[in-house]
């Protein structure tokens, strides 16, 4: 299983940007598709940005235009550009490996992000 550790949260006033980083270890990391998730209190956590071991993205509308995932296989890391940042934003973010339709990581502590003037 893969094990990830997310950093890069902070707070931000709205309008600001953040880049979010998440390492991966215990296994084979460019065989994965990866993605990044965001969980508020009570509600259901939600996929915000994906992208294909062949780094093909995806976004929700909520994101799209806004924010821009990438990764760097050498490093074994996935980031999360966020710009144009609204409170509706905030939440606790956390990355995750998918493979064959199948979550494959073991979520970490995830990364808070606050957006708030």
């Amino acid at each position: 299983q893969v094990q990830l550790v997310e950093s890069g949260g902070g707070l931000v006033q709205p309008g600001g940007s953040l880049r979010l980083s998440c390492v991966a270890s215990g296994s084979i990391f460019s065989i994965y598709n990866m993605g990044w998730y965001r969980q508020v209190p009570g509600k259901q956590r939600e996929l915000v940005a994906h992208i294909t071991e062949g780094g093909t993205t995806n976004y929700p509308d909520s994101v799209k235009g806004r924010f821009t995932i990438s990764r760097d296989n050498a490093k074994n890391t996935v980031n999360l550009q966020m710009n144009s940042l609204k409170p509706e934003d905030t939440a606790v973010y956390y990355c995750n490996a998918d493979r064959n339709g199948v979550l494959r990581g073991s979520w970490g502590q995830g990364t808070q992000v606050t957006v708030s003037s």
